[in-house]
């Protein structure tokens, strides 16, 4: 009689861990789609204001501050060029298949998007603030950003590519936090609005700086906690594969 071979432990486990990377992908798919929806729309409506170069679209009389305009675009063109380029990094296909255009839209990435986009926002800080809240987000925001997207740079350049992964993604975390700002910001202007006769003493200048403040931290901070959470939960499932 044949004798019949009972699955051994690791198989009868790894075939639910192979049926779970499709969903997994599918996942991701759809998260990598609605990212560049989300980015597709922040930014026509972001060069739907700025898009004209008038200074006057600022915050700042031009005349009395000419040079804020100049340098708030700096900013936002920075900004643009990080937050376009950090979609194609997180992009698999386009690192597997296309890698020399991967490493290029990474040199940009950091050097045409990140750089003159936190440098102008510590300029802006420095020179024309907005707010003390508003401002030491910005600060923060700004030297985390610069400090992280160059420590990943320069671990590639030393072929440390999984270290340089984990970097970068708190990296493109840092940059996609201006997608959770244009999230949380109406619905923190409908818990703060009412509150405007009462905590805020019918001072619409305090209820606006308290609201953007909010925002502005809760925005990169989010980001970093929920990209903090996916490195150790990749982390986690190494470790149960081996």
């Amino acid at each position: 009689m044949a004798r019949v071979t009972e699955p051994s432990v690791d198989a009868a486990s790894a075939a639910p861990a192979a049926a779970a990377r499709p969903r997994r992908r599918r996942g991701f798919h759809v998260a990598l789609g609605l990212l560049a929806l989300l980015v597709a729309t922040l930014l026509v409506f972001i060069w739907a204001h700025f898009g004209t170069f008038n200074p006057r679209t600022g915050r700042l009389n031009p005349s009395e501050h000419p040079l804020f305009f100049p340098v708030l675009m700096v900013h936002i063109a920075g900004s643009t060029v990080a937050i376009v380029t950090c979609v194609l990094q997180v992009w698999p296909w386009l690192r597997r298949k296309h890698l020399r255009v991967h490493r290029m839209s990474g040199r940009l990435y950091v050097f045409a998007g990140v750089y003159p986009a936190a440098l102008a926002s510590l300029a802006i800080v420095a020179f024309w603030p907005y707010s003390p809240l508003t401002g030491a987000s910005d600060i923060l925001l700004s030297f985390l950003w610069l400090g992280i997207t160059t420590y990943g740079y320069v671990l590639i350049r030393r072929h440390r590519v999984a270290d340089h992964r984990r970097w970068m993604l708190r990296s493109f975390a840092l940059t996609a936090s201006t997608l959770i700002n244009q999230v949380l910001g109406p619905p923190l202007g409908l818990v703060l609005k009412p509150l405007l006769d009462t905590n805020f003493a019918g001072s619409t200048a305090v209820l606006d700086q308290t609201w953007s403040g909010i925002d502005g931290w809760l925005g990169w901070t989010l980001a970093f906690i929920a990209v903090e959470w996916w490195l150790e939960r990749e982390q986690l499932r190494r470790s149960a594969r081996r």
